[in-house]
């Protein structure tokens, strides 16, 4: 916990002091730094010998917000990189390529109200997948070749958001949802945010809905909910439109 506090000492000390006035009423960068961390631990992924995270992450900002970071943002992005190096070092998790931390403005985010995506973006052949843990010993045995046991494949269900009538799969990938033309699935509907939710794997196959910090909030089952597990036929309500999430 020594590098934890640490870091956040040292984010704290950047923008106290004479710059501390300007952010009372918003968002906080020691906050970022914890929700960051967070996201990485909520979207990693267990290999056979490595769990891997996320590289790159963009920080959705409210205009007024973004406004505060505008003298110094390329400073906080770099505090924010080493704070998610040093976390994944301490958690021994592995990365393809060093941290990478941008800011954006959403326009529908209200003042003090932040939204975080991740990717795992591929690394570049210069860059190394950063390793926190030694590399076992080389094998002395020869390489065996293994065919998939395709009915052991088959036993594990997959799902599928149910849109306008399309079968949408997920694959085991995150699937954002919103009016942003960035979104996996495009809503044009004004009663909701351009990132509005999204529906996330988990390490047991199950998936979880999240919403992202949305103007109108989103519902399951007909309760308005931030973070909740997903079970076959669930009914998802952003704004005025509905999704099924179903079985395959």
């Amino acid at each position: 916990m020594a590098v934890l506090r640490s870091i956040e000492r040292r984010i704290e000390a950047l923008f106290e002091g004479a710059f501390g006035r300007a952010f009372r009423a918003h968002v906080q960068p020691v906050e970022l730094a914890r929700k960051l961390a967070k996201e990485m631990d909520e979207h990693r992924t267990a290999s056979v010998t490595r769990v891997y995270v996320p590289n790159e992450y963009t920080v959705y900002l409210a205009p007024q917000d973004r406004d505060q970071f505008s003298s110094y943002e390329e400073s906080l992005c770099k505090e924010l990189q080493e704070y998610l190096s040093e976390h994944a070092q301490r958690e021994h998790y592995v990365l393809t390529s060093p941290p990478h931390v941008v800011i954006a403005t959403d326009e529908d985010l209200e003042i003090g109200v932040f939204g975080i995506a991740t990717k795992m973006a591929r690394a570049s052949r210069s860059a190394p997948i950063q390793e926190p843990l030694p590399k076992p010993p080389p094998s002395s045995y020869e390489t065996q070749a293994y065919t998939p046991n395709v009915a052991l494949e088959t036993r594990a269900p997959t799902y599928a958001l149910v849109f306008e009538g399309r079968s949408i799969p997920l694959r085991g990938k995150t699937i954002v949802l919103g009016r942003s033309r960035e979104c996996d699935i495009r809503v044009a509907d004004p009663n909701i945010s351009r990132r509005h939710a999204e529906v996330r794997p988990e390490g047991d196959g199950s998936y979880t809905l999240v919403d992202l910090g949305s103007t109108n909030g989103t519902e399951l089952n007909g309760e308005r909910v931030g973070h909740a597990r997903l079970s076959e036929g669930d009914a998802i309500a952003i704004g005025q439109t509905e999704l099924t999430f179903v079985r395959e």
